[in-house]
């Protein structure tokens, strides 16, 4: 068995926070997705391009409510210089007039739903995890490869916030950067999807999101929802493997 374990020391920073969470078995690869339901998914990016405009009330970057928050919870942690949360990168790109891309199926659905409603989302592939994932502050040193690298091993730095299992750093920085070892891959059959809110006051675009994001990943991947819910100060784990 499988855990999702959110520890102590990240609720002691985030006691307000939600994380929602899906738990998708079974995907189609990027191959297996037919013509018609890859044109679907990219339509969906690209409106969703269009929509998360509606999050951008100011040219400058920082001034948006959504990356005022993340900002803000950054400064709670330990970080890596320059290191920002991945929902930032996402609006920059909107709102710079260079809208996110296609890269694949599932890729283009968490990406459609992170910008439609402006909260971070990721995904990582269950079978690569050893052990329990776990959210919480590290003492540093996690191995971490990250996308990208095919070399250079980045060690997580004490008093950072990261999800991490037996074998080193999933993500660092909470949800600014993946490793290679655990990322997606078009040939993924059991996906772990994961948003996070730190705003109280939008705990139900959280939900609403969740909601969304498995529903299009049962449609449009195939894949059977074993899990769906919502990770609070009251509810801090969930199993996500048998």
């Amino acid at each position: 068995m499988k855990r999702f374990v959110t520890e102590a020391s990240f609720w002691e920073l985030f006691p307000q926070a939600a994380i929602g969470i899906v738990v998708a078995e079974g995907m189609r690869s990027a191959a297996e997705v037919s013509t018609e339901d890859a044109a679907e998914i990219e339509h969906l990016l690209d409106r969703a391009n269009i929509l998360a405009e509606r999050h951008l009330t100011s040219d400058t970057i920082s001034e948006n409510a959504p990356v005022k928050a993340w900002r803000e919870a950054y400064r709670a942690f330990k970080t890596k210089k320059g290191a920002r949360c991945s929902i930032e990168n996402l609006l920059k790109r909107v709102l710079k007039g260079n809208p996110v891309g296609h890269i694949t199926p599932a890729v283009d659905i968490y990406n459609a739903i992170s910008l439609k409603y402006a909260l971070p989302v990721g995904g990582e592939d269950i079978d690569a995890f050893e052990g329990d994932l776990r959210l919480g502050i590290t003492e540093g040193g996690d191995a971490f490869l990250p996308l990208g690298e095919n070399e250079h091993e980045d060690p997580t730095l004490p008093g950072e916030l990261c999800y991490r299992d037996d074998a080193g750093a999933v993500c660092r920085c909470w949800n600014w950067r993946d490793g290679v070892r655990t990322a997606l891959t078009d040939d993924s059959k059991n996906a772990f999807l994961i948003i996070e809110c730190v705003e109280p006051e939008r705990v139900e675009d959280c939900q609403a999101a969740i909601d969304e994001l498995a529903e299009l990943v049962e449609r449009y991947l195939g894949a059977t929802i074993k899990a769906k819910e919502l990770i609070t100060s009251e509810h801090r784990e969930a199993v996500i493997a048998e």
